[in-house]
């Protein structure tokens, strides 16, 4: 196996060379638009992609490389924890979204905002849109300005306004303020990214711009974080649903008003009540 990075701001991992459809061609192109793609997807389209995308990597996320196949890469994403593979999640993306990775600096730094400017230079002009959750190895700091190592021996610069260093103590309200940001997003299979998000997603995202290392899945994030009783869940928390014994499908953030969360193909990420049926099916609790 080698070691990489992905060179591109998103790119969608895929169950295999052969899962993407002719409609997801923006999201495997060489130079992909995740944006245009999620936008001319309808709920029946987003359906189909149950079975066929995994998850995201953001721009300067490392990744080793098992194999190569007709331009495309079998990769596994340790920065994402999984029970499919103790190395990473493990799945497909184009060959060409994979660079080297960035040269070693210190105080890694995350995107917090929904998508932020990569600068050629301070107050300069843009040569990439980055996602929230994107962490950076950050160089040196001038006017305002962060500079961070990039894919490819290159570099760049953002805002000190859209970042925070991975190393900062958080508390339970900046969880809770960091997903409200996605307030009316709707929700896409895999999606880990300012785009689109699924349930898991949203923790695993937020829980990345604070520096804790979760899993990417729910009933991982389940089996990974200390169990709490129900009655003692506070806002910043995590619920955790199944059926009939079977294994957890969905995770929220217990909110003061109920929980925020990406609820499912064809619906909005939301802050609201739980349902009768999410109460029925309500089976744990946990606490970073």
């Amino acid at each position: 196996m080698k070691l990489a990075a992905t060179k591109v701001p998103v790119s969608t991992v895929w169950t295999s060379p052969d899962a993407p459809r002719d409609i997801d061609a923006p999201a495997t192109a060489e130079h992909p638009d995740v944006a245009a793609w999620a936008k001319s997807m309808d709920t029946e389209t987003r359906l189909g992609l149950h079975g066929r995308t995994l998850t995201q990597l953001l721009f300067a996320e490392p990744v080793l490389v098992r194999s190569e196949r007709d331009g495309w890469s079998e990769i596994l994403a340790p920065w994402q924890p999984s029970s499919e593979d103790e190395l990473g999640y493990p799945g497909w993306v184009p060959s060409s979204h994979l660079g080297e990775l960035p040269t070693a600096a210190s105080d890694p730094v995350a995107i917090t905002v929904p998508t932020a400017s990569l600068l050629a230079e301070p107050g300069g002009q843009p040569v990439a849109e980055l996602s929230f959750a994107t962490v950076l190895a950050s160089i040196e700091h001038a006017d305002g300005h962060t500079r961070v190592a990039t894919p490819d021996g290159g570099s760049g610069w953002l805002r000190d306004a859209v970042l925070r260093s991975v190393s900062e103590p958080s508390d339970t309200d900046e969880r809770l303020r960091l997903g409200e940001q996605f307030l009316g997003l709707e929700y896409l299979w895999g999606g880990t990214s300012a785009y689109g998000l699924d349930c898991s997603g949203l923790v695993h995202a937020v829980s990345r711009v604070l520096g804790l290392r979760t899993p990417r899945d729910a009933h991982d994030q389940a089996a990974d974080l200390p169990n709490i009783p129900l009655d003692e869940a506070r806002p910043g928390d995590l619920y955790f649903f199944a059926r009939d014994s079977k294994p957890i499908h969905h995770v929220g953030f217990v909110s003061p008003t109920g929980m925020l969360h990406a609820s499912e193909t064809g619906k909005l990420l939301e802050n609201a009540p739980l349902t009768p049926d999410r109460r029925k099916t309500l089976t744990t609790a946990a606490r970073f």
